[in-house]
């Protein structure tokens, strides 16, 4: 495990800084035994799941917005690459987190994401409510849990990234997926680094075509599932 860096809170839990293989940082929950990215490398991972399989699939649709849903805003890190290799993409980017970084976990991360422009304003801009960062893109952050969500669009493209399903499994079931693929766009895609069997047969159960994809070091899968046309 990377060294532990700094304590810090998670309402009732407390999380830690740690660095991985890559340099970039994550956080760790001691409570509950997990990171929020691969200790592998939290960097490698985001652009390998998130960009490479996931934003790649829009960029070159210019004609209207794209919407992008996000399970787990965390510390940012998927967006702030979302926003990096968009380009002149537009882009309506919802993300869901029902446990924000603290005032303290914001800073303290600041230095390993200095070189992001935005960090700082993805983090300080209202909750639900939406928020131009640039020409191209529009945020939206809800404070809520992935459970309770009620979509209010049709998204092109979702990130998947909640704690792992022997965390979490609420968070995993046909339920979820199934409220999912009813807010997706036909040829949609929904990409996660997590490969289980029973998170694929849900998935394929509520309606998604399920495709398994190289996973970035230190995993040997992951998935991407479509809503096909």
């Amino acid at each position: 495990m990377p060294p532990k860096l700094a304590p810090l809170s998670m309402e009732d839990k407390q999380r830690y800084i740690v660095q991985t293989s890559d340099g970039s940082p994550t956080l760790f929950v001691p409570e509950l035994k997990e990171h929020y990215h691969s200790i592998h490398g939290s960097l490698t991972e985001s652009k390998h799941i998130f960009i490479k399989y996931g934003l790649e699939l829009i960029l070159n649709n210019n004609n209207k917005i794209n919407n992008i849903l996000e399970f787990g805003l965390g510390t940012g890190l998927n967006l702030l690459l979302t926003l990096e290799y968009a380009g002149e993409v537009p882009i309506y980017y919802h993300s869901l987190e029902k446990y924000p970084l603290s005032t303290e976990e914001i800073h303290s991360l600041k230095a390993s994401f200095s070189h992001y422009p935005f960090y700082d304003v993805i983090h300080h801009t209202p909750w639900e409510e939406d928020i131009r960062l640039n020409e191209q893109v529009v945020l939206r952050k809800d404070r809520v849990d992935f459970r309770d969500f009620v979509p209010q669009k049709s998204y092109h493209l979702v990130y998947f990234d909640a704690f792992a399903p022997d965390v979490q499994p609420k968070l995993w079931e046909q339920g979820v997926f199934d409220r999912i693929f009813n807010c997706m766009e036909w040829g949609g895609a929904l990409v996660t680094y997590c490969a289980k069997g029973q998170v694929k047969r849900n998935l394929k159960a509520a309606g998604f075509k399920v495709e398994a994809l190289p996973g970035p070091p230190g995993k040997r899968e992951m998935t991407r599932a479509w809503k096909e046309l």
